[in-house]
């Protein structure tokens, strides 16, 4: 039997990400996998679908190229060459995850891990089997698409977005339940290369986690660009039909049927904790993820849990950063736990979505006296030029200390503005700093020192 210090099980960005880092703090060190490293971020969502996000972008770009003084009289879509560059860029990447575990002299075992005790974990691979044994266990499984209670994915008229980034035909109609980041993001890519979209959402908002300003502004933009939206309606069947898919929703006491070529499911993520012998071994769980302390320890002490198996908020991000804590902590290394009020939200439509800490509301009812700052991008010089003036930049500070309690973002590379106020929270920095701070001109990011300042009366350009 193989003996290491940590093992980890499962290979995505949490877990690789643990397992280089335990390696680096001296750890023999393996990490066990039944699929690609790199897990469903890198090969089947977050990677990809930037990679389709693109040319989804690149595509309008060459829609309205007029506006820039550039006339593309006849252009053709290659819709399966779309698909081909996403998974070449996926499987690019993973091979990258490959070489990091060779240089850091981690050992891939790969094949489906099984917990047998606190300290020993089978792996099957095919008719081949072994034991492990290490002194610490990361759980790092992932997780999968929530099923619509009742229905099965097919993998053909009812999808999840694993399906739905390696389709072989564009559909003529496309219907997806579920307004949050995934059924956003597809429901543009679908919509720009020329699928009829239908997008049902159970809440009153699209991204319904999102300030209610930056909701209501991506939904008029989606609107004008064809996207046909559904509010609080639920959806109360779903039959496939012998060519077709066919949708029931309800909205108040009204009812409605959409038929469509297939159905994207996008209600949301659960993590991976069956069959991998937690019971046995007695690790405690609630309503479907394992129960963590700050520093990932499960209620075995040598056993920790990362990711989407530990439960929301079910991003990328927060499972490396996860995973370099757990890793540090296990090793006996000072570490700082996950500050959850500062976590990142990205969406990758367009105009991308991006957030950090409370919104409006949630501070108010926090009990917060507030100040709001707002500035719009269609008063940016950059934006202007860059043909992109959608969208804002809001931002929300305490009107005591000037404290920054959350800011928002709509707009062209809303994702990347974002990590500014990241940092600025992270280092408790008030308005002032934000706004006295000297921006480049000109840039997007002016936006947001300007909207620091038009909380506190002070911006300049609106």
């Amino acid at each position: 039997m193989a003996s290491y210090d940590i093992v980890v099980l499962g290979g995505g960005p949490g877990g690789y990400v643990s397992a280089i880092r335990s390696a680096q703090l001296g750890n023999k060190t393996a990490i066990i996998d039944y699929d690609r490293l790199g897990g469903v971020c890198l090969n089947w969502g977050c990677i990809p679908t930037k990679a389709l996000l693109r040319s989804a972008e690149i595509l309008n770009y060459v829609k309205n190229s007029d506006q820039f003084g550039i006339k593309i009289p006849k252009f053709s879509i290659d819709f399966v060459h779309t698909i081909k560059r996403s998974r070449d860029v996926s499987q690019r990447l993973s091979k990258g995850i490959e070489f990091l575990m060779k240089k850091n002299k981690i050992k891939h075992i790969a094949g489906k891990g099984t917990f047998k005790s606190a300290s020993e974990i089978s792996v099957v691979n095919g008719n081949k089997k072994q034991k492990v044994e290490a002194k610490k266990i990361i759980i790092a499984t992932g997780g999968r698409p929530k099923e619509f209670p009742g229905i099965q994915f097919d993998d053909n008229k009812i999808i999840t977005s694993k399906e739905a980034m390696s389709l072989k035909t564009l559909p003529k109609k496309l219907i997806i339940i579920g307004a949050g980041a995934i059924g956003v993001e597809f429901a543009y890519f679908y919509n720009e290369y020329g699928s009829e979209v239908h997008l049902i959402e159970m809440m009153s908002n699209i991204l319904p986690i999102e300030d209610e300003d930056v909701s209501k502004e991506l939904e008029k933009n989606f609107e004008k660009s064809g996207i046909k939206i559904y509010k609080n309606s639920k959806v109360s069947k779903i039959q496939k039909l012998q060519r077709k898919v066919k949708v029931s929703i309800k909205k108040g006491s009204s009812s409605n049927t959409i038929e469509a070529d297939m159905v994207l499911v996008a209600i949301g993520v659960t993590g991976n904790i069956e069959g991998i012998g937690l019971e046995e071994i007695g690790v405690e769980s609630d309503k479907g993820s394992i129960v963590i302390n700050k520093y990932n320890q499960t209620s075995i002490e040598n056993i920790y849990a990362i990711g989407d198996v530990s439960g929301p908020p079910w991003l990328a991000h927060v499972a490396s950063s996860q995973g370099h804590i757990a890793a540090e902590h296990a090793s006996g290394h000072a570490t700082h736990p996950i500050d959850y009020k500062n976590i990142p939200s990205c969406t990758y439509c367009q105009p991308q979505v991006a957030s950090l800490g409370l919104n409006e509301f949630s501070a108010k009812e926090l009990g917060h006296n507030i100040k709001v700052g707002r500035f719009d991008f269609k008063a940016s010089g950059k934006a202007l030029a860059s043909g992109d003036p959608t969208g804002f930049v809001k931002i929300i500070f305490d009107e005591e200390y000037g404290e920054l309690l959350g800011c928002h973002i709509i707009g062209h590379e809303a994702t990347e503005l974002i990590a500014e106020l990241g940092i600025a929270k992270a280092l408790e920095t008030t308005w002032q700093e934000i706004a006295m701070t000297m921006h480049a001109h000109p840039t997007l990011s002016e936006a947001v020192m300007e909207a620091a300042q038009d909380a506190f009366g002070q911006s300049i350009h609106q």
